[in-house]
């Protein structure tokens, strides 16, 4: 997975490492010359530093920002971190933006315009860690002592359908014991029928034997 992380400060720091010790590729955009020197020098792994401006889109595409799978702002400034994530989420595309909120009034104003906001350092490590990965699922509840799942996995940027927007869910080729219930997007929860499209971004609520899950994400990651 490719994160790139605006911001080099205590917060971006921190969760490039754990990033980059899971064995992810990070790039970290810094304004500071002296900070993305001092992480030039510290960090280790697959990652990129780039010396500029997390809210400019020529320093986010020199971060390599087309092919992210997800875009963090990290830095302290609420409304650097607003206009960066809109820039990555509407111009590049970026299917998860995460954005650090410092003030809690202003968390409303990034979940209106579609961006998840966290305000602890941890929590966005975890965040980005458990629940943001490429087609990642996290289990809703067990059913029948745990052998069915009613699970929530993400649905990826489309990176094998160029040009393609959304994909009927009627068209997936799913495991046998395994279907699509409904799908979460900004616009609500929809209960799936004929003509339910996935977009990336959306959330599909999935039934499943716990066997099957695995094929789930491996038919969202290939789309």
């Amino acid at each position: 997975m490719h994160v790139v992380i605006s911001g080099g400060g205590k917060v971006g720091e921190y969760l490039a490492s754990v990033l980059l010790e899971s064995g992810h590729e990070v790039s970290i955009i810094e304004q500071d010359s002296e900070v993305a020197d001092r992480l030039s020098m510290l960090l280790s792994g697959r990652y990129l530093v780039v010396n500029g401006d997390g809210c400019d889109s020529k320093y986010q595409e020199d971060a390599g920002i087309r092919r992210a799978d997800v875009f963090v702002a990290t830095t302290g400034q609420d409304d650097n971190n607003l206009v960066s994530c809109e820039i990555a989420q509407r111009v590049f595309r970026v299917p998860r933006c995460v954005a650090r909120v410092n003030a809690p009034k202003n968390q409303r104003i990034f979940r209106t315009l579609g961006i998840e906001c966290v305000s602890s350092t941890e929590l966005i490590a975890n965040l980005i860690e458990e629940e943001t990965l490429l087609g990642s699922v996290s289990t809703i509840t067990s059913l029948t002592n745990g052998n069915v799942l009613l699970t929530e996995v993400v649905v990826p940027r489309f990176k094998t359908l160029p040009g393609v927007d959304a994909v009927p869910v009627a068209q997936l080729a799913l495991p046998e014991h395994a279907i699509i219930a409904a799908v979460s997007s900004s616009e609500g929860v929809e209960v799936v029928g004929p003509d339910t499209m996935l977009r990336p971004g959306d959330r599909a609520i999935v039934m499943a034997d716990y066997e099957a899950i695995d094929d789930v994400r491996d038919i969202m990651r290939a789309l």
